[in-house]
């Protein structure tokens, strides 16, 4: 799965100090059995992997001036599903990373 968020934040640094403030956030509204199992950052990309009903997410995420370009491969029964996580990501999203 391949999705690029636009953002309205000033420079690439203000995007990176942005998604860690989400990261953040959202580490704190996860459920019980929900985690995050990775968070590598190297300058302005960050792999990641998360874990939720006992299905792991694997990724990346770049950040650029304009955009949060998110990679991640999702397990198989989740692939099915896949519009609809991507949407469901784009709406979470918006709101935590253009605060």
């Amino acid at each position: 799965m391949k999705l690029t968020l636009p953002h309205n934040l000033k420079t690439e640094g203000a995007a990176i100090v942005r998604a860690k403030q989400a990261l953040n956030e959202m580490r704190a509204q996860l459920p019980k059995d929900a985690s995050i199992d990775k968070e590598e950052w190297s300058g302005n990309s960050l792999a990641f992997a998360a874990t939720a009903n006992k299905m792991t997410i694997t990724g990346a995420l770049v950040v650029t001036a304009t955009d949060y370009d998110i990679t991640a491969k999702l397990p198989l029964m989740l692939r099915m599903f896949e519009g609809r996580i991507e949407k469901a990501i784009k709406e979470q999203t918006a709101q935590l990373l253009n605060k």
